[in-house]
Parts: C-alpha cells; structure tokens; sequence
C-alpha cells in the first residue's frame, strides 16, 4: 500500500495549525463573545485557553502512542473501542460539515454590515455558489497563497491592535492597562464559562495537525510539540488581541452584535481602516470557508470509500474533475441552514461536537496511560489520570454552559449517530467499518 512521504518539519506543521485556526477569527466573533460575557471576552478566551491546554496535552499523549493520521476517532477507536471511535468520528463529522455554514455566516454578517442595502442571505448564498464551484473544478489554493493570506491576517491583527492603542491613549480618562476585561466588578463565572465555550471554536485546528502524523518528520515528537505550541501561540493572540479590542470598545453593546467588530474598526480607525479591515476579514473567511469545505467533503468521500457512509453517494468522484461532488454539493446544502441560524448558536453546534470529541480524547488517555499500564507511580496518576481528568472536566462544563439551542441540536445529532451506528453493526453485534486515512489524510 502506498505511503504518504514525511516532509513536513515542525515549523510546518504549526503554521499549518495557525492557518486553520483564522486568527482574524478573534474579531470575527468579538461581538457575540462581549455580550454573551458583559465585556470580559479577554477572560473568556483565558478561561477556554486553560480548558484547550490539557485538551492539547492528552492530543499530544495519544499522537505519540499512535502516530496514525484519524484524530479522535482514531486515539478512541484503538484505547477504547471501535464503536465508541464511530462516536468520536461523528463527533468530528459535526465540525466538519457544519464549520463551512458558520464561517461564511460570519463573513455574511460582516458584508451586510458594510452595504446594508443588501439582504445577508444573499451574501450566504454567494459564498456557497463560488466556494462549491472552486472546489468542484478542483482548484486549491498553493502554499504560497495560504501564506500570503496568513500574512495579510496578521498585518490586520496588529493594525487594529495598534489603532485601538492609538484611540485609548487618546482618551486621558482611559487606562490602557486595566483589569476590567477579566475582572469587572461583577464577574461571574457561569457568563464566563459560557463565553469560553463560543471562544473555543476560534481554537479549533489545534487537533487538526494530528491528521497530518503521516506527513511529519519524526511524528512521536513533533506532533505533540506542534500541538502544544499551536495551542499556546493562538491562545496567546485571542487573549491579546481581545484586551486590546475590549479597551478600546468597553460597552458590550453594538449596532449589530454578529459584526461588532465593524462598528469598532470605524471608531479606532475611520472609513478607510474599516475597508482595510473588512477586506481582510472577508479574504481571511473566504479561505477558511474554502478549505473546510474541502476537508470536509473528502472526509465524507473516505467515509464513503470505506463503507462508513454510503457508497453509491459519497464514495464516488466525478469522471471529469477527480472531485467528490455529491459530497461537496452537501456541505453547500447543509450550509443553506444559515439562512435560518445566528453567529451564536451556529458556532455553539459546531462546539458541540468538537468538545465531545475532546473528551473522548482525554478520556483515551486514562485508558490507554492509566488502565491499561503497569506501572502507576506518581507521575503516571499526575500525567495520565489528572491532567486528562482535569480536561475532561473542563470540556464536559463548557459543552454545558453551551446555547441551550445548540446543545439540543447537539445532542439530536450525536442520537442521529447511535441510530445509525446501531444500523451500521446490526445491533451493536458487529464491529463497524475502519477507516483507512493512509489514503483519505
């Protein structure tokens, strides 16, 4: 069988978690995080910085036991049982066919702040139109682009982080340094936990380098680093970028609270600095939104391919183009659900799945670290029992303090994967099918 050739280097494999990750995706989402916390999204993205970092840890932990390209469902399917690995996969299948819907939901919101005249479903349905089309002709951004548009990213980044310096240290009776984006007076913790579990989803991608084991030099080492690392450097830029945001604008009221970020860019910066900056929104979430729709439309083809989904449907490419476009043209018609969701509770469903995919991970490693070893001194019961019990912990009260909306849909389609698991071994009685992601990753 053939094999995917190791090439990627450390350095690589971050910036690859970086891009994933949209780090202009902190202000995408600002306005809904400044409500949802009454002005503390700094001490939101700390709070979900602490819950992703033992997350990080037990990714790390699993990659190196099996440095095999599957992620979640692989670490579950091999430490626990195959038939809770599905779960896992499902989990994971949540995030990416619906994470398409929710990036051009944001960029939507964004572009009808910026020309009102025009209805936000009509934005939605133009982002669906252009990136199906890209990807079904096969088209893929090159490298050089991807790091060109991280580029213009972070030159945004810092110029707004810049202009909000610029705007306080302009105002006399404003401290540019200040506790009151962590702590206001009136904090709360259950407003905290609920904006860290919608500031979560600015880190997905962390995990997704795990998919990559294959590609990477020396993978037992380097993908728990990159993990590590990924996690730390995009936490470090949420919580800074956040402050620096929330100084600047303290109020957690907006014009429109889906694109709060365009009504603060106006402030600090005037009308030119605002298309500056919603042009690189709108690029940064066009990539986005092209990539996952990609990513997610090969991994239903694997599931095809494989005997996971349905064949005849998902498992087939298109005789001129080399592309799965049943699966590409699903992801289009599960992202039409915008039309319907907000910000919130579409990020929060995507959240959903994502945190019940961590917890599976971190209870991975209490299997495969802790049950299952010999020795079990006192590093083991810190490293292999409480560091993954604290991240279980923490994902478990994050996924509670979800949207209620979010959390029902949520839990519809983990019971949508029971059933059609159950379909899939006849009862429970055999095991379900493997993915093979030598070939899929």
């Amino acid at each position: 069988m053939a094999r995917l050739q190791r090439t990627l280097s450390l350095g690589s494999v971050v910036l690859f978690g970086i891009a994933y990750m949209t780090p202009i995706i902190v202000l995408g989402t600002f306005g809904i995080l400044a409500q949802s916390t009454a002005g503390m999204v700094p001490a939101a993205y700390l709070a979900a910085l602490v819950a992703m970092f033992f997350t990080a840890m037990s990714y790390g932990r699993m990659a190196a036991a099996f440095p095999v390209a599957g992620s979640a469902y692989s670490y579950v399917r091999k430490a626990i049982s195959p038939k809770l690995g599905f779960i896992a996969g499902w989990a994971v299948l949540l995030d990416y066919l619906f994470l398409p819907m929710a990036i051009w939901l944001i960029g939507a919101a964004y572009l009808h702040s910026a020309f009102p005249a025009l209805p936000q479903w009509l934005w939605v349905l133009v982002f669906i139109g252009i990136t199906s089309a890209i990807n079904i002709v096969g088209l893929k951004l090159a490298n050089g682009i991807n790091a060109l548009l991280m580029l213009v990213q972070f030159l945004v980044l810092v110029a707004f982080v810049a202009l909000c310096v610029h705007y306080v240290a302009g105002d006399t009776s404003t401290p540019l340094w200040s506790i009151k984006p962590f702590f206001n007076g009136d904090m709360q913790m259950p407003l905290i936990m609920s904006g860290a579990a919608i500031a979560c989803y600015s880190f997905l991608g962390f995990d997704a380098v795990s998919t990559l084991t294959e590609e990477t030099r020396d993978p037992r080492r380097t993908i728990p680093r990159a993990i590590m690392w990924i996690t730390l450097i995009g936490g470090l830029i949420f919580v800074s970028v956040s402050y620096f945001v929330q100084i600047a604008h303290p109020s957690f009221q907006f014009d429109s609270v889906d694109a709060a970020a365009y009504e603060i860019a106006r402030n600090i910066g005037g009308d030119l600095f605002v298309s500056i900056f919603l042009i690189g929104l709108i690029v940064g979430q066009f990539a986005s939104g092209l990539s996952a729709q990609a990513s997610g439309s090969r991994l239903l083809f694997a599931m095809g391919r494989d005997g996971v989904l349905p064949k005849s449907f998902f498992g087939t490419l298109h005789e001129r183009f080399g592309t799965p476009v049943n699966s590409i043209l699903l992801c289009a018609v599960v992202a039409l659900l915008a039309l319907k969701l907000d910000v919130t509770t579409s990020t929060s469903f995507i959240n959903f799945g994502a945190f019940l995919a961590f917890s599976l991970v971190n209870l991975s490693v209490i299997f495969h670290y802790w049950i299952g070893a010999e020795r079990k001194g006192l590093r083991e019961l810190v490293l292999f029992l409480l560091f993954p019990f604290i991240g279980l912990a923490a994902d478990v009260w994050l996924m509670v303090s979800l949207d209620h909306s979010a959390i029902y849909l949520g839990l519809s389609w983990l019971a949508i994967g029971v059933v059609y698991l159950a379909v899939l071994t006849g009862g429970f009685r055999r095991q379900p099918p493997e993915m093979d992601f030598q070939e899929a990753a």
